[in-house]
């Protein structure tokens, strides 16, 4: 048996074991690769994401679950099982005393989809809306994509993109739900992800009073009774930004990601601006489609993918604004060159050839200094050769 998942998914194994007396169930690991090399699973393993449940009566169940899987959870999980009375004898056979039944669970890198923020509406007739899928990165070939609303497949959305867009023209109160982008892929699951349209809810504030129907001359009566209920709200505030980056460093070809939380009320509308170098306001440009923003409540999100640095690094304005008054703050992005990393290694390196040129120079200069002057005479030096056979000669009176 094989199976395979995605990174922060979890999976499920069953062992139903016959046998008489009931045999003892247990679950091993081996990472890939290494197959000989298993290690025993138990429950609250790797850090309690791991749920071993085992019963049993006339024949023993046992189910092993892993969740928030990661890449290290590849590998093959083997369900052991055992009645021999010296099964966990450390001299005895493993092969011989335990029967084995094996899986092989793959993990591969969950695909990361970027997607347009929920979306509530709040009167009828609505201007029209669009949802927006866009699938940043994956390591699978993509073979199509479409769009699902309650579960149920969307007719003509299917097609083979990775930036998708679903447009309500004329939203109705039926056109609210939860709606799904969903990518599939050769040889692997299906990634999908969630945008949910919403329609206000009505606020009930009292029960009506009934009346029954009474004869001329009759004293009015009522049967039923509002029973009045107080509905609290906090008072009208101006919205204030609490918690936003003050700045976002990142290289380019990367992702960016840049928020904004408040407090106040009514809740604030969300906008967000970009300053220009001549220190005007605009909107954002989102005609390459990698500005995807996300807007709840009092929290908005602003995501960046696939950074230039020759259009994206900017000071990026943050509006809330509310029937009260509004707050801003701004988050400055920084995008750095590819050959950030570089830049120290080159620095050492400039400074290491401009050692050299000094010394090389310096050498040059004093070469020079240490060549004879040309004045001076070129002939034998005189020694002391006559001094030195008068000494002779002394000595050798002396010895006679």
């Amino acid at each position: 048996m094989s199976e395979t998942k995605l990174t922060g998914d979890a999976f499920e194994l069953y062992c139903d074991v016959v046998g008489s007396p009931t045999p003892e169930i247990q679950w091993w690991y081996a990472e890939v690769n290494r197959a000989e090399s298993f290690r025993q699973l138990w429950d609250g393993a790797r850090k309690r994401r791991v749920t071993v449940n085992t019963a049993y009566g006339s024949n023993g169940v046992s189910v092993l679950r892993i969740t928030r899987l990661t890449l290290e959870d590849s590998g093959t999980y083997e369900c052991r099982a055992s009645n021999d009375p010296k099964r966990n004898d450390l001299r005895q056979n493993p092969s011989i005393t335990w029967i084995r039944a094996q899986a092989t669970i793959s993990v591969l890198q969950k695909p990361r989809i970027v997607t347009s923020e929920e979306i509530t509406i709040h009167n009828f007739p609505a201007p029209p809306i669009t949802l927006q899928c866009n699938l940043t990165s994956s390591s699978h070939t993509l073979t199509h994509s479409y769009w699902t609303k309650n579960g149920a497949e969307l007719t003509a959305t299917r097609k083979n993109a990775t930036n998708m867009e679903y447009r309500i023209a004329k939203p109705r109160a039926e056109d609210s739900g939860e709606y799904h982008c969903v990518y599939v892929f050769e040889s692997t699951t299906k990634a999908n992800a969630t945008i949910e349209v919403k329609e206000p809810m009505a606020k009930l504030v009292g029960t009506p009073n009934c009346h029954h129907l009474r004869s001329p001359g009759e004293p009015p009566s009522i049967e039923g009774s509002a029973k009045p209920r107080l509905l609290l709200s906090p008072s009208p505030t101006i919205p204030e930004i609490t918690g936003h980056k003050r700045s976002e460093n990142k290289n380019e070809g990367q992702d960016a990601m840049m928020y904004c939380k408040s407090v106040g009320y009514p809740h604030p509308e969300w906008v967000w601006l970009k300053k220009e170098s001549d220190g005007g306001i605009s909107d954002i440009n989102n005609a390459s489609g990698r500005f995807f923003i996300i807007n709840k409540e009092n929290y908005t999100e602003l995501n960046i993918v696939n950074l230039h640095i020759t259009e994206d690094p900017g000071e990026y304005l943050c509006n809330a604004t509310n029937s009260i008054g509004f707050d801003s703050v701004v988050t400055i992005l920084r995008v750095r060159s590819h050959l950030a990393p570089l830049w120290p290694f080159l620095g050492i390196l400039a400074e290491i050839i401009i050692l050299v040129v000094i010394i090389v120079v310096y050498e040059k200069r004093k070469r020079p200094d240490e060549v004879p002057d040309d004045d001076e005479p070129a002939g034998p030096m005189k020694t002391n050769s006559t001094n030195n056979h008068k000494d002779k000669n002394l000595r050798q009176r002396n010895t006679n």
